[in-house]
């Protein structure tokens, strides 16, 4: 056993040769005509400690590979589940170490609790509702980030895999429970994300249109750059954005070889948990490896539902063209489905159930970001009907018209939402907003690729030193706070490789 986290250790062999191995890599590919990076090489920085590794572990990451472009991280992944989170574990580590460091700081700063809670947590209340395929994956992160000399067990990367529910869901949950009131930095009232789905008389040609952007704090942002082309042994190749250590998207942003083109956005002020219940990031993972339409993903998703997390899910199929919103609250659920429309989200509750009886949410304030959104989303698919494609679709997620003030200028209400830059809100000027962009059509899903954007999708930087300067209560995030520049909007598609 693990003494650390009370799980099986990982599994050691006899050690061998990793650059022997990395030369046949290397020599296969070439003879094959392929030009991509090998595992190894790709990993880079420091080697593992000695005795970390072995000629058992090194075949794992056989046809794994990383590369960067435009600032994004790409990494394909593919075989067991085993092999698959050794491969994402040895090939991220640095990254994986950077990003626990930064969800460390931000989850026991925000809530008051040390890491020990997020660790026992994961250990007592998670790790026993995931299933065996992922506790499998989960694993394999440990022992590729234990190849590579990171000192993270099970619980940590548990936990990290956890980060959005357990501080944002889970403590709120835990502190009702025990009569404390929760952390004023981390309950879920801001919300999360814009997206849009359109199909039929909405978009040009008729295709399915989603677009997305991801709306965090930006230090977990910055971070937030891993394009993840996963071949798995058993389900369908997935393609999706992602944060590293994690095994689903966790702003769930993907498409699979099935057809199904997936995102979400959170619901604002939502409460609730269920201790019992399958933790959300597995869920949401299962969903997009085995879904092979609207109704799978709507079964999948919602077994075992624990209230973390609490989405309204776009959905689309791009074998039939329909698409769907499939709001998940813990209590109740609604599924709205069409051929010809288009559903948006900007975090507000559609269902009245779930407005009234699981959030705090006021559908009557116009002021408020997500309503103020909500608005602008409508104004847009009604001004674009019949013309919405992926190029307008990056417009949208870029857009800075704040519809409440009736103005262009960037601020919490706009779809490109730029917190930092209002004074507004529960905590005014946080270093929080839209931090990259997807978008993807039918045509582009039918080829596996979607099309993406590091940074503000508007194409602002943000520089951390000046931010800090000029707002010092942010001082306790100096550590983990970094320049957000903004990159281009650069096409990803699976299966491909570094281009000379």
């Amino acid at each position: 056993m693990n003494p650390r986290s009370g799980h099986p250790a990982s599994r050691k062999s006899n050690p061998g040769s990793p650059v022997l191995v990395a030369v046949i890599f290397a020599v296969l590919l070439a003879g094959s005509g392929i030009r991509r990076h090998s595992a190894l090489a790709a990993a880079g920085a420091a080697p593992a400690r000695a005795g970390h590794r072995s000629s058992a572990e090194d075949a794992r990451l056989e046809g794994s590979y990383r590369f960067e472009r435009s600032g994004w991280i790409y990494v394909h992944l593919q075989g067991s589940p085993q092999q698959i989170g050794f491969q994402h574990g040895y090939l991220l580590a640095p990254e994986i170490q950077d990003a626990f460091a930064a969800i460390k700081l931000e989850d026991t700063h925000g809530t008051g609790r040390d890491w020990s809670f997020f660790r026992q947590a994961a250990h007592d209340m998670l790790w026993p509702k995931i299933d065996s395929e992922y506790q499998a994956e989960l694993e394999g992160i440990v022992e590729g980030l234990e190849a590579r000399g990171a000192a993270l067990d099970l619980d940590d990367v548990v936990a990290l895999n956890a980060f959005q529910e357990l501080a944002g869901y889970y403590v709120p949950w835990y502190d009702t429970q025990h009569g404390k009131h929760a952390g004023l930095d981390f309950s879920p009232e801001a919300g999360h994300c814009s997206a849009f789905v359109a199909t039929g008389s909405y978009t040009r040609g008729g295709d399915i249109v989603i677009g997305h952007n991801n709306w965090t704090t930006y230090a977990d942002g910055e971070r937030w750059r891993i394009i993840f082309d996963i071949a798995p042994r058993n389900g369908y190749r997935i393609l999706m954005d992602g944060f590293p250590g994690v095994i689903d998207s966790d702003d769930d942003f993907g498409i699979n070889s099935a057809g199904m083109m997936v995102t979400e956005t959170t619901i604002s002020q939502f409460y609730g948990w269920d201790p019992s219940g399958k933790p959300e990031f597995m869920r949401a993972r299962k969903a997009l490896q085995y879904a092979g339409s609207i109704d799978d993903y709507v079964r999948i998703i919602n077994d075992g539902n624990n209230g973390g997390y609490a989405n309204d899910w776009l959905l689309a199929d791009r074998k039939t063209g329909e698409i769907a919103r499939f709001e998940q609250g813990l209590k109740h659920t609604r599924l709205w489905r069409t051929k010809d429309g288009y559903f948006v989200g900007s975090n507000f509750p559609s269902d009245p159930q779930i407005a009234a009886g699981e959030t705090k949410f006021d559908l009557d304030d116009p002021a408020g970001s997500a309503n103020a959104r909500h608005a602008r989303w409508d104004q847009l698919m009604k001004q674009y009907r019949g013309q919405i494609d992926v190029r307008l679709a990056e417009q949208f997620e870029a857009d800075h018209f704040d519809a409440y003030a009736r103005r262009k200028g960037a601020d919490e209400r706009t779809l490109c939402g730029h917190i930092d830059a209002s004074p507004r809100g529960s905590v005014p000027f946080e270093p929080f907003g839209a931090t990259q962009g997807k978008v993807v059509d039918s045509g582009l899903a039918a080829r596996m690729s979607f099309i993406a954007h590091l940074g503000h999708p508007c194409g602002e930087s943000f520089y951390a030193k000046p931010f800090l300067a000029a707002h010092p209560q942010f001082a306790w995030e100096a550590s983990i706070l970094r320049d957000m520049p903004a990159g281009p909007w650069t096409q990803f598609s699976s299966g491909e490789s570094a281009r000379p």
